[in-house]
């Protein structure tokens, strides 16, 4: 039928059509060239229901009425009249089924003809509307078709990303062999010589480093930006043009026309800014900038909110001052930084450049104005920085600062002075340097200098305490090990600098005292293979200390205090423990290193400066041959005695009792001259002398101690030449750490080395109940005037039974806190001679009950 007939079921007909065609999405000519040729088939021939897809549509049994959700938008034109309809009237007159996704149009036209046509037949009048069980079906199959075309959508991008996924492997895996290959082309580079030096390398990653990107890290940027790139690639056509058609659905024509037009707003902005003058903070706070200009600046440097727009001029411009004031502030600050080190540099110059007063060896700061007329390219390069470069010195004061390699047995002389003077007398009572000291007519009175040269934790507690228990640190061996080589150094050398000093000599001098016993480890000479200790630095200060010894005329017992591996296992050996010299897997090493380390002190000792200053020359002290074999410490101390004469030594050689007791050394070593027994006595370590009570320690000194030196002095019962090298008037073992660090005392019953065997935990002074350490470690200046008295007595009784052999070397010159160990704080205190020999006691047949005179014997 024509178009414009006027039949009224054409004109029905075509209404229908023009409002399906207005319901679609699409609207376009060819649509209606569509509908027509649809209803010119329709003429021709019958057609069965199918959907939009060309599918044949199965009638279904009629539904119950959809849900609010499921209804479509009512259409604003007018219904029409209920008799011509069967839907329920709750149903809108035009709704439509679901867009197909898959093609991207409403269902067409020509499948709503097909139901017309079929329900046309069915109720063989021509106004029959669409049945609603056939949208329905429509719309079910439609949602099949959209469900399955997601479906293959999400699979695609599934795959999408594994691919995009390949492609980051592959460029990380390109990205690591390429890395790998450049650091391969770099190593052969270096070995080769070729392309850049090792310096310019080293500063391009420096330089790197500095930035924050190393040579991985941007590669591994570059292989991310790539993958994001990828990805931004990645997706599909039909995906742009999804994101397009819900754009234009969700905002009408003047929104979007809105959205144009304020980006193209803000592209030009942006465009302005960027062709704006960029200043600095400064020359903006100088005027040199517009308000407008300042606040862009202001807001691109701290970010929204840093100078608000509705701050006012005078706002701005307070901040501007304080700006001013805060820059002037840093401006001072640096250039404090710059001048204060500078003057204190300069300070320091002139302080060295001036004269330096007698005493001023004393002080903590070193003297090193010596070095100004020393030019440091003297110094060659293979020297700098070690043990021959002064420069790299703590404290030059006295030494010698003039470059020399030169070595005698191995050991620098660099620091000594090329002449010496030997003409000088300590005091009246003995002779000149460069005369014979009459060993054996003469009594020796010295002390050690003990704790300098090799540490003593009872001697210098303040190395020790700032550790716990956990630490472990307990010798120095622990000491140099948790402090480390370089702050070893450093610390070791400060305290060998400023310990003892020339005052010290010139005091000991003063004192009375005649010979000067320095003990030291062997690490003075040299170190081995897991040795933790500062190496040869105390050897240039133990040459200084004999020659402050010389300007005083006092003689020197040079004594090997630590000898490799340990030969006691005490603290002041340099390694608290099992004893390794003589003894264990490295027994027989270390007794070679010890004679290696003999050899090289006895070629440099035997140069004719030393012949009149030392002479007594010490083997090694304390072997502790209660726990060593006998022979073999014999046997050694042979091949030592050997050696050391064969390098020219003339000196008296000492060696220890190892503890066996002074009567087991009848008929040992007598086919060797010049041989001197070495004893140390002590109240304190021995549970049965300390348990004494004090009329009874004194009488023991007196008479206990003489005795045992006049059979040691007779060859037919002892040994023959003995002195005792080592004693103290301390009358209990109450002194911190004289039991080694962390072990308590056997006066208190505290003494616990954790072996049952060798612990103490039962008090040990004379009532064995109420022992208390507080009297003895007390303030000497604190102590009663009976203590006082005991304590000087007792002193001076042990120096008349010493002096009945060769005589002897006090246990030690200072402490940092003991004072019963320190003849120096127990000369200050009164309970010491303040010379030697100057005496007021001399060992009665009878002595004093000084219970009696109130002494507590448990403090």
């Amino acid at each position: 039928m024509p178009r414009d007939s006027d039949d009224p079921d054409d004109r029905d007909r075509r209404r229908r059509e023009r409002r399906a065609s207005r319901a679609g999405e699409d609207s376009s000519h060819d649509r209606d060239h569509i509908r027509d040729d649809n209803r010119e088939r329709r003429r021709r021939r019958g057609h069965r229901a199918t959907d939009s897809s060309g599918a044949l549509l199965t009638p279904q049994p009629r539904a119950a009425q959809p849900s609010d959700s499921e209804r479509e938008t009512p259409s604003p034109r007018k219904p029409r009249a209920a008799p011509r309809t069967r839907r329920s009237s709750t149903t809108p007159r035009d709704s439509t089924p679901s867009t197909s996704r898959s093609s991207g149009a409403p269902l067409s036209l020509d499948a709503i003809a097909k139901l017309d046509r079929s329900h046309q037949k069915k109720a063989g009048w021509s106004g029959y509307d669409y049945d609603e069980d056939y949208l329905k079906e429509v719309r079910r199959k439609e949602e099949r078709l959209e469900r399955e075309r997601l479906k293959a959508v999400r699979e695609e991008k599934k795959r999408e990303r594994e691919r995009s996924e390949g492609r980051r492997r592959a460029y990380e895996s390109e990205a690591a062999a390429e890395v790998k290959t450049k650091k391969e082309r770099r190593e052969r580079d270096r070995r080769k010589g070729g392309g850049a030096t090792d310096d310019e390398r080293a500063k391009k990653r420096a330089s790197a480093e500095r930035k924050g990107h190393t040579d991985d890290e941007r590669q591994k940027k570059k292989v991310f930006i790539d993958v994001e790139r990828d990805k931004r690639k990645s997706h599909t056509d039909n995906e742009r043009e999804e994101r397009r058609r819900k754009y234009e659905e969700t905002h009408t024509p003047s929104e979007r026309a809105e959205r144009r037009a304020k980006r193209v707003e803000e592209k030009q902005r942006r465009t302005e800014q960027k062709k704006r003058r960029l200043v600095s903070g400064p020359l903006a706070e100088e005027g040199g900038v517009d308000d407008d200009e300042y606040q862009y600046m202001m807001e691109k440097r701290g970010g929204a909110g840093s100078v608000p727009s509705d701050y006012t001029e005078e706002e701005l411009a307070r901040r501007k001052k304080i700006k001013r004031i805060l820059i002037g502030v840093l401006a001072i600050l640096l250039v404090l930084a710059i001048v204060i080190p500078v003057a204190v540099m300069m300070s320091k110059k002139n302080n060295n450049d001036a004269p330096k007063s007698e005493g001023a060896s004393n002080s903590n700061s070193p003297s090193n104005g010596n070095l100004n007329n020393v030019d440091p390219n003297s110094i060659p390069d293979s020297a700098k920085g070690g043990i021959l470069d002064p420069f790299s010195w703590y404290d030059t004061d006295d030494f010698n600062v003039t470059y020399t390699a030169a070595a005698v047995g191995g050991l620098p002389i660099m620091g000594l002075n090329s002449t010496w003077n030997d003409d000088v007398q300590a005091n009246e009572k003995v002779p000149n340097l460069k005369d014979t000291f009459e060993y054996g007519k003469m009594p020796i009175r010295g002390v050690n200098v003990g704790g300098w040269l090799n540490i003593e934790p009872f001697i210098t507690p303040s190395f020790f305490e700032q550790y716990s228990t956990r630490d472990g640190i307990v010798d120095e061996y622990t000491l140099t090990t948790k402090l480390g080589p370089t702050k070893a150094k450093s610390t070791l050398e400060k305290h060998y600098a400023s310990f003892v000093t020339k005052q010290t000599f010139a005091d000991i001098r003063a004192a009375g005292f005649d010979h000067v016993r320095i003990p030291f480890g062997y690490w003075a000479v040299a170190t081995y293979n897991g040795d933790p200790y500062v190496s040869q630095v105390s050897w240039r200060y133990l040459l200084r200390g004999i020659e402050y010894a010389r300007q005083n005329g006092l003689r020197i017992n040079l004594d090997l205090h630590g000898a490799p591996g340990s030969q006691n296992g005490w603290n002041h050996s340099g390694r608290q423990g099992v004893i390794g010299w003589l003894n264990g897997t490295d027994g027989d090493l270390n007794a070679q290193r010890t004679l290696d380390i003999h050899h090289q002190l006895s070629q440099f000792f035997a140069q004719p400066r030393y012949k009149n200053i030392i002479t007594l020359y010490g083997i090694v002290n304390e072997p502790r041959m209660v726990d060593l074999n006998t022979d073999t410490v014999l046997a050694w101390t042979q091949k030592a005695i050997t050696q050391i004469r064969k390098d020219n030594i003339t000196a008296i050689l000492v060696f220890g009792d190892g503890f066996l007791g002074l009567d087991k050394w009848q008929g040992k070593l007598t086919t060797y001259d010049n041989l001197l027994l070495d004893v140390h006595q002590y109240v304190i370590f021995n549970v049965d002398q300390l348990s004494l009570k004090h009329t009874d320690k004194l009488n023991f000194a007196c008479k206990g101690w003489t005795a045992q030196s006049k059979r040691s002095m007779d060859k037919t019962t002892g040994f023959g030449p003995t002195m005792c090298g080592e004693w103290s008037q301390a009358d209990t073992d109450c002194t911190e750490y004289i039991n080694n660090v962390g072990i308590g005392t056997r006066w208190e019953g505290t003494f616990d080395t954790g072996n049952t065997s060798t612990s103490i935990l039962k008090p040990q002074c004379p009532d064995g109940k109420s022992c208390s350490c507080d009297g003895a470690n007390a303030d000497p200046a604190k102590y009663s005037d009976a203590y006082k008295k005991w304590l000087y007595q007792f002193a001076v009784a042990q120096m008349i039974s010493f002096e009945a052999g060769w005589g002897w070397f006090y246990w030690t010159w200072q402490t940092e806190k003991a004072p019963q160990w320190s003849w120096k704080a127990g000369m200050q205190a009164g309970i010491l001679p303040g010379k030697t020999w100057d005496r007021d006691f001399d060992c009665p047949s009878v002595l004093e009950d000084y219970g009696k005179l109130g002494l507590p014997e448990t403090y």
